[in-house]
C-alpha cells in the first residue's frame, strides 16, 4: 500500500467520501487515505489527525512529498481534538480502530461540539461492530450503508453514517449484524458468522463448566448464538 495505490480497506472507506468534501481522517496513520484522495482530486482538503508521534511525523513527510502541505493540514492530536469549526469539516473517516475506541472519539468529539457541521462518518472498526452501531443509534446517527469485506485473511466492516433529528432504532438484530449486511448475506457475511459461532459455541461450553457461572454473559451469548444460528437455517 502507498499513496497511489490503497489497500481494498481503505480503498472501501474512501469511496464513501463524497466529491470534493472537505474531510478529517482521524488516526491517519503515513495518511495514505487522504493523500491518495487528493491526488486524485476527489476532495478539496483534509485534516490528517494522529495522536502518535512517529506516525504523525510520517503523515507529515508523506504529505510534503506529494507537495499536498497546502492542502493537507497533519495534526498531532487526541481524536477530534484536532478538528476546529474554521476547518469546515463535512465528512470524518476513522478507520482500523476497535468499535469502542472509535465510539469513545465520538462521544468526546460530541460532548465538545466538534461533530457539528459533519455530515457524514465512515468508520471502519477492526472489533466490536456493534457497540459503534449502539452508540450511533443512542446519538441520532442513522445508517445509510455499509460494506463487509476480506483482505489477507481479515474481514472488515465498513459503516456509513449521517446524523438526523429524528430517533434512530436498530434491532439486537440489526446491531450485531449491520442492517444492510443482514439483507444481503453475502459469502464473506456468512464466512465471518460461522467463525463467530464456533467461537461463542467455545465460550459458552468453557462459561457452563465454570464453578462460578456469570448469568448475564451467559444470556448474552446465548441470545447472539441463537441469532447466529438463525443466519443459517
Amino acid at each position: 500500500m502507498n499513496e497511489h495505490l490503497l489497500s481494498k480497506r481503505l480503498a472501501c472507506v474512501g469511496s464513501y467520501v463524497p466529491n470534493q468534501a472537505r474531510i478529517a481522517d482521524i488516526g491517519s496513520d503515513h495518511a495514505y487515505l487522504p493523500v491518495y484522495l487528493m491526488l486524485n482530486e476527489k476532495i478539496s482538503y483534509a485534516i490528517a489527525g494522529e495522536v502518535v508521534p512517529g506516525p504523525y511525523q510520517s503523515a507529515k513527510n508523506q504529505v510534503q512529498r506529494q507537495g499536498l502541505a497546502d492542502r493537507i493540514d497533519v495534526r498531532l492530536a487526541n481524536g477530534l481534538q484536532a478538528i476546529t469549526p474554521e476547518d469546515g469539516i463535512q465528512v470524518i473517516t476513522i478507520a482500523g480502530m476497535g468499535g469502542s475506541l472509535i465510539a469513545s472519539i465520538l462521544e468526546e468529539g460530541r460532548t465538545t461540539g466538534k461533530l457539528v457541521g459533519v455530515s457524514r462518518l465512515v468508520l471502519q472498526p477492526n472489533i466490536g461492530e456493534e457497540g459503534l452501531r449502539s452508540w450511533l443509534m443512542a446519538h441520532h446517527y442513522q445508517l445509510i450503508a455499509e460494506e463487509i469485506i476480506e483482505e489477507q485473511g481479515k474481514i472488515y466492516e465498513i459503516m456509513v453514517a449521517q446524523p438526523t433529528a429524528s430517533p434512530v432504532h436498530y434491532t439486537k438484530k440489526e446491531r450485531l449484524f449491520g442492517p444492510f449486511l443482514m439483507q444481503q448475506p453475502t459469502p464473506v457475511f456468512l464466512k465471518k458468522w460461522q467463525h463467530e459461532q464456533t467461537q461463542k459455541e467455545r465460550v459458552l461450553a468453557n462459561l457452563q463448566q465454570a464453578q462460578t457461572v456469570p448469568t448475564e454473559k451467559l444470556a448474552q451469548i446465548q441470545e447472539e448464538l441463537a441469532l447466529i444460528k438463525e443466519l443459517f437455517v
